[in-house]
């Protein structure tokens, strides 16, 4: 990348449960200020402890908000910056990240003892990390009741 990409100033923060920057983050709280600051997206604070997994677990399956992302579908529909990455490194998927359209593409998000970081989609592997789906938000004409599609929150 020749010039920096906005990403940089995040790199290497520090991940802190319920942190919302902009000094710190966690999944969410870095998920949330990137779709503010730099996607113009008001998303709503969500509050669950990012330490307790179940309650995490919850959040990602029953929060309203998912019902407003649409799960898009690689190769027939790409992914896009600023979509949502849902994540998983069991079963179950308790993790967030924004996708980015920047030195091949990959996902910027808030990790547990490692903190602000930047990975491919083979990195992200390496480090035990499943992509669940890729997530894009409604448009606003089916954003409303009954939508019905799937979703990150």
């Amino acid at each position: 990348m020749t010039a920096p990409h906005w990403a940089a100033t995040y790199i290497g923060l520090p991940w802190i449960a319920g942190a919302r920057g902009p000094d710190s983050y966690d999944c969410w709280g870095l998920f949330l200020a990137v779709q503010r600051e730099h996607f113009a997206r008001q998303l709503p604070e969500i509050p669950v402890n990012a330490d307790d997994l179940r309650a995490v677990l919850g959040a990602f399956r029953h929060h309203p908000e998912r019902q407003r992302w649409q799960k898009i579908e690689p190769p027939v529909v790409q992914p896009q910056e600023g979509d949502a990455v849902l994540l998983r490194q069991s079963r179950h998927p308790v993790h967030v990240g924004v996708w980015l359209a920047v030195d091949g593409s990959g996902v910027l998000h808030a990790v547990k003892d490692a903190g602000v970081v930047y990975q491919k989609l083979p990195e992200l592997l390496l480090h035990g990390w499943q992509v669940e789906g890729f997530y894009r938000l409604a448009p606003l004409s089916t954003c409303g009741r009954g939508a019905g599609g799937e979703g990150a929150s």
